[in-house]
């Protein structure tokens, strides 16, 4: 499913890179305040050529590249990392600073900051497929209206035709990859998950915390295959990832947004956890639900989600999208 910027939906590209590129990746931090550590296989971008920009934003400060690596199409993601109130101090002293604009008590320059805190998280998908290029494209979005009954014959049937891999996700489940990324662990097969930083999060300030909680049950699609019979599951997924990100971050559960997204980017179910404060890709009201919410509705209605009318937003180019509209729902 489309999902913007990646939201864990970077993760399913994650599976499709290689050893090199995933320990590049590693020097954005891994959360326990271990030195960084510099990827074997040296710039593994330097002979990245150019292909076009599918995308940017200037507000959220990013750019996702097509072009190739090494002959093999690829998707490079730059993001610029957040200021951290911790390096002010050798910001201000280390830095150059260009005079722009002087006019009364006001003025702008531009900064120069040491290279160490200039920083570009950069993620790199290859071999990226053509689905990957048109996932980071700028597209026009639609909002889509779902019944049950086109749940049923629409959506479902068109994830099962899909067959969307989430071997990844098992890959994590059994610590086959990632291990050492886990913040917490609920071993129970019917109630537990594993928590671990989503691959937006750079793990250096809290300000931007995004972990994700990936229960154990291997059957549980979406919010669509929930009853009042995953209400345990809900409630200890809640209650423990929301002890363990104050015992391990020392954040509050008032400071959080825990929530699910429908559609999901990849069929697992999954919780995702957020600092409140923190506009992160998929929060917004069509289509982030929040985790209080899903439990309160399966408590006063056991089939709430085998009933109830959703609303999301698809990308133009998403095959859903096509589904609903020869059905003539859209």
């Amino acid at each position: 499913m489309a999902d913007n910027t990646a939201k864990r939906e970077i993760s399913n590209e994650t599976e499709e890179l290689s050893q090199k590129t995933k320990r590049a990746k590693a020097d954005h931090g891994n959360g326990r305040g271990e030195d960084v550590k510099e990827s074997e296989a040296g710039n593994v971008l330097s002979g990245f050529q150019l292909s076009a920009v599918l995308s940017d934003s200037a507000r959220e400060k990013n750019i996702f590249i097509h072009g190739k690596l090494a002959d093999q199409d690829a998707v490079v993601i730059l993001e610029k990392t957040p200021i951290r109130e911790d390096t002010l101090a050798e910001i201000f002293s280390g830095s150059r600073l260009m005079l722009e604009m002087k006019n009364d008590i006001y003025s702008t320059y531009r900064l120069q900051a040491p290279p160490h805190l200039n920083e570009i998280k950069t993620t790199v998908v290859c071999p990226a497929t053509e689905k990957h290029v048109n996932k980071y494209q700028r597209q026009e979005s639609f909002l889509v209206e779902e019944t049950w009954e086109d749940y049923q014959t629409i959506t479902l049937p068109y994830i099962q035709v899909q067959s969307f891999s989430v071997q990844w996700v098992h890959n994590i489940l059994e610590k086959k990859a990632e291990a050492e990324r886990i913040v917490y662990e609920d071993p129970d097969p019917d109630n537990g998950f594993v928590l671990l930083p989503d691959f937006k999060w750079d793990q250096k300030q809290v300000d931007d915390l995004y972990l994700i909680a990936i229960v154990h049950q291997k059957d549980i699609k979406s919010l669509r295959d929930l009853t009042s019979d995953h209400v345990p599951l809900l409630q200890n997924v809640f209650q423990k990832g929301k002890e363990a990100i104050l015992q391990r971050y020392n954040l509050p559960s008032s400071k959080l947004r825990v929530y699910l997204h429908y559609q999901p980017s990849y069929y697992h179910l999954h919780v995702h956890f957020t600092k409140l404060g923190y506009e992160a890709p998929g929060c917004g009201v069509e289509r982030a639900h929040l985790l209080a919410d899903v439990i309160q509705n399966l408590q006063s209605d056991p089939q709430y989600y085998q009933t109830r009318t959703l609303y999301f937003p698809l990308r133009a180019d998403n095959g859903l999208l096509s589904k609903f509209k020869e059905a003539g729902r859209l």
